[in-house]
């Protein structure tokens, strides 16, 4: 925490004495260092900084050492584990603490500062979505004493000053922070009797006392005791003080005790796509005014978090392709798709309205039709913005709008005036505009040329986007409801941001995955990947304006595929598949370790490996005629693809266009093919040094790796698992370290992982260190034993779901694999019955139960998922409700829930049912106080999984658990 300091200027003849504390547990070779930003402390310089000694002091490891300075000293510092050569290991998260010296020091006298280590987590409850929303106090507390503020007097010899200071942002009105303990000033555990703290402001609460020698050591604890004589001590054991034995004895003691501890806070959410909701008052697909009414039936039903997908305009292609929403065209413009038109003005012309009105009955269909939806949109908010531009272009708050936002606002309206002149957003084809150039920009823009209310129209459109979001975003906060936005990936490689900032993306090069859960040929995303050599110049100013930006609507975020900033999968640009890929950062295999190995013909192992044996296998009596125009015989029996068809886009566009197609008897089987045999490699070559190469995917599973002889499949197969799960995992440790922390100090928003897919040792403790919450599906644990995660032993700092946007609904999972629901139906439920054919409502509630009973701090669910609690809502096919099939490079993202969100509000069975669950669990949920954890019943759970098994499609429920037992670390 920080400390604010208040100093002396008496000129000193004999130096204060300030020492160090801190309990932390070092491995071999490390040891915990102090540096600072005054010379005694090493100007930052950590080669210069505090060299901290341990000592054992009963079970803790604790690190001392002392600086002598003068009364007058202030500075700013930090904890840092470093090896033997001072090189920096770990350092703490969280702001710079800063020296307190109170006023009246004597020369000579001792102060000892008791710290503890900062991580990631101690910092959430003051985040936004904590601070600004969970725990919003209808009336703000006054400052009643600043910190540094000494209201004490140290008159007595044997006497020691003890300042008291914690933080604690989650009270009630009418509610105080004491400290009780063992002795007469701390009221010797009477809380009537203990010492009152004051507010200091940001969240922190601190008081000083002057505690006699003879009672040390003290125990003391810190409680609220509020209004109704309500009192709750803190969680955890008695924190205790005690003196050293030496003669040099402190006479000021300046605790900084963290967070008070109590019962883990837990919430739960819902999530659904923007587009996806559904309401009496939108034009085909959801607004951002829908949210709030979606903020009313989240609210009533418990819920304290509305989880959206990402919400920026992705108008590339000018087709439905552009309703995938993680292909962003700018990072920073809002998408038009979710615009009330009807609430761009107070005077829209009748007819307008007619035409709002007939395009709302020709647009509300079963899915959204994206197309027709913007199409629509963008000519009504045309024919408005000709009759109010001047009136809205001159008012004081788009003046406003358009000051703060410049920066991004005039390169895309520019950019898209040029993506519908030369009908296309490939900026390389716009001729002496495909290079960005300030000076370009600023004549694109200007108020003289010709297409200037063109420029505007785009600024206006913003405009009106931002104040509806913001609205929304407004209107959640009151209501105690946490709007979590979603951080993609990448850009389209067409972009805005691409266009202006060609430097900071390798433009040759493709984004992806490699094969996981999802697709067992990896992802190609097509986005760029980031060159963040050039990012880190400005300190990854691009990032830092993005999540500037999302935390003006936002109060947490979903970082989209977080092992993205520890290594990315790197794939051609001219791949299509996502399957020959490498890891960017990583350390590749030499050409000097191969041959070590007694590896030497690369040509063999880097190109495809194609058989005459494996084209009669894959086309049959058509092998030759695929083989005459497609491949050429290099050798005997042994084959290489032609030039113009060498690469998977190659092949893709040759079969196109293809002058005999009708000959292709199936040309889709003919592509995979294809593909199979041009993937067909051990050694992928690095294009930009021929010399290092990367083991392919799955080499094993590849015809030329079986073709290998015994020591070069040994030795491969070695360095395989040596490259995919060992040598990268310092590299990329140190990558996340450096990229993450930009990203999360940029805002104070809760930041949460996607960590799905094959997930490298470092991920969780670096995202443990920073205070990341990861995410938890219960169909894909993360543990390699199980087919089913196990909710009640997920930990703390996670997100938990049944399923997520990128995988089928429950609903869905269920009834797709007879198998798998025997499997779970007796591995989870605990039933050897054969379980229910369709995901009836009983099976719903206990899966959903199971989840909000999990010790996670957030369980989140898709809408779909919910309504299966009602069977008037599992009338629709359930493979129509899953938003993404990450499968489909070219899935149409178009989901509609096929209820109003104002008929949702009016079904209170439904709401209370959702309540029910969780209340039920303890979790949190806004006009409620979190309910107390109780021991956990495990026969309640035995008699539910009982009864759950005991009918076929009716399934009969007991008593909801009360609770689930937590760990300590928790957002307190």
């Amino acid at each position: 925490m920080v400390e604010l300091g208040l100093l002396s200027g008496t000129k000193s003849t004999k130096p204060v004495h300030v020492s160090f504390r801190i309990p932390y547990y070092t491995h071999w070779g490390q040891s915990l260092l102090v540096c600072g930003s005054e010379p005694v402390l090493g100007l930052w310089n950590l080669k210069k900084g505090l060299l901290l000694s341990p000592v054992h002091h009963g079970d803790e490891l604790i690190w001392l050492g002392t600086v002598s300075v003068p009364k007058g000293f202030k500075c700013e510092y930090s904890y840092y584990v470093v090896d033997d050569n001072r090189n920096v290991l770990r350092w703490e998260m969280g702001e710079k603490r800063k020296v307190l010296l109170p006023e009246g020091i004597q020369d000579g006298e001792v102060v000892e500062l008791h710290d503890l280590w900062q991580v990631g987590s101690d910092a959430l409850p003051l985040k936004s979505a904590f601070k600004d929303v969970i725990f919003r106090r209808k009336l703000s507390l006054d400052i009643e004493t600043p910190l540094g503020v000494i209201r004490s007097t140290l008159d007595q010899k044997d006497s020691v000053l003890v300042h008291f200071k914690i933080s604690c942002p989650n009270i009630e009105e009418e509610t105080s922070i004491y400290i009780i303990g063992n002795t007469l000033k701390l009221g010797q555990w009477n809380v009537q009797n203990g010492l009152k703290l004051s507010y200091s402001g940001e969240s922190i609460w601190h008081a000083d006392c002057v505690l006699p020698k003879g009672d040390f050591p003290i125990k003391y604890k810190y409680c609220k005791y509020g209004k109704g004589g309500i009192f709750s001590p803190e969680t955890g054991p008695n924190r205790d003080i005690a003196l050293d034995s030496s003669n040099t004895q402190p006479r000021y003691i300046f605790l900084s005790d963290g967070m008070l501890r109590e019962m883990p806070w837990r919430g739960a959410g819902v999530a659904i796509p923007m587009f996806s909701v559904r309401s009496e008052a939108d034009l085909g697909v959801g607004e951002f005014l829908d949210l709030k009414l979606f903020v009313d039936w989240a609210a009533e039903s418990g819920f304290h978090l509305v989880q959206l997908l990402p919400i920026n305009d992705t108008s590339v292609h000018g087709m439905w392709w552009d309703s995938y929403p993680y292909s962003s065209l700018s990072v920073f413009a809002l998408h038009p798709l979710y615009l009330r038109v009807q609430a761009l003005s107070e005077n829209i012309p009748e007819d307008i309205k007619l035409e709002i009105q007939k395009a709302k009955e020709q647009l509300d269909g079963k899915d959204v039709d994206y197309e027709a939806t913007l199409s629509t949109k963008l000519s009504i908010a045309k024919k408005i913005f000709a009759q109010e531009k001047d009136l809205i272009l001159n008012s004081s708050s788009f003046q406003k709008f358009f000051s703060e936002n410049q920066d991004w606002l005039k390169p895309y309206a520019a950019f898209c005036f040029l993506r519908d002149f030369f009908e296309t957003s490939d900026h390389s084809q716009w001729g002496r505009f495909s290079h960005f150039s300030k000076e370009k920009l600023e004549k694109l823009v200007s108020k003289d040329s010709l297409h200037y209310s063109i420029i505007c129209f785009h600024y206006y459109i913003q405009f009106h986007l931002h104040i509806q979001l913001s609205e929304a975003a407004d209107y959640a906060r009151k209501k105690g409801v946490i709007l979590k936005g979603d951080l993609p990936i990448g850009v389209d490689r067409n972009s805005v941001d691409t266009w202006v900032y060609p430097n900071l993306f390798r433009m040759n090069t493709s984004t992806g995955a490699p094969p996981d859960y999802f697709d067992k040929n990896g992802q190609n995303w097509g986005f760029p990947t980031y060159n963040w050599e050039e990012m880190s110049k400005d300190n990854y100013a691009w990032w830092r304006a993005r999540l500037t930006q999302m935390a003006k609507y936002f109060t947490a975020y979903r970082i989209d595929h977080i092992l993205g900033f520890f290594r990315i999968w790197e794939l051609p640009e001219h791949a299509m598949t996502g399957l020959v890929g490498k890891f960017r950062p990583s350390i590749p295999l030499s050409q000097e370790e191969l041959e070590k190995e007694g590896i030497w013909d690369f040509d063999r192992l880097s190109r495809p490996y194609i058989l005459q044996e494996f084209l009669q296998d894959k086309f049959g009596a058509s092998w030759t005629f695929i083989a005459s125009n497609f491949l050429n015989e290099y050798q005997k029996n042994r084959y290489e693809f032609k030039e113009d068809c060498n690469t998977e886009k190659k092949i893709a566009s040759k079969l196109k266009s293809f002058p005999e197609r009708s000959l292709l008897q199936d040309e889709d089987k003919i592509r995979r093919e294809l593909f199979d045999l041009v993937q067909n490699i051990v050694l992928i070559r690095d294009p930009e040094n021929p010399r290092n190469f990367y083991p392919r995917f799955n080499l094993e599973d590849t015809p030329s790796f079986k073709d290998l002889d015994d020591h070069s499949k040994n030795v491969l197969k070695r360095l395989y698992y040596d490259y995919y799960f060992h040598r990268q995992e310092n590299l990329w440790q140190q990558n996340a370290l450096k990229t993450l922390p930009a990203l999360l100090n940029s805002s104070d928003m809760l930041a949460c992982g996607e960590d799905l897919g094959l997930i490298p040792s470092c991920v969780h403790p670096v995202m443990q260190e920073l205070g990341l919450i990861g995410l938890r599906i219960q169909r894909m644990p993360s543990e390699p034993d199980l087919e089913f995660g196990i909710p009640s032993q997920y930990s703390y700092m996670t997100v938990c779901a049944p399923s997520c946007h990128d995988c089928s609904t429950l609903r869905a999972w269920w009834e797709e694999d007879e198998e798998r629901r025997q499997r779970y139906f007796k591995n989870v439920v605990g039933s050897d019955m054969s379980p229910p054919a369709r995901c009836v409502p009983d099976i719903a509630h206990f899966i959903i139960r199971e989840h909000v009973e999990s010790p996670s701090m957030w369980a989140i669910f898709p809408l779909q998922d919910l309504l299966v609690l009602k069977e008037e809502y599992t009338t629709r096919p359930a493979t129509e409700e899953t938003i993404n099939d990450p499968t489909n490079p070219k899935h149409y993202w178009r989901y509609r829930v096929h209820v109003t969100v104002e008929a949702l509000i009016k079904d209170k069975e439904l709401v209370s049912t959702i309540k029910d669950l969780v209340s039920g669990s303890g979790r949190s949920h806004p006009g409620g106080q979190a309910e107390r954890q109780a021991s956990h019943k495990s026969a309640v759970a035995t008699t539910e999984k009982q009864q759950i098994a005991s009918s076929k499609d009716k399934v009969h429920l007991a008593t909801p658990l009360n609770s689930v037992a937590h760990e300590t670390l928790a957002v307190r």
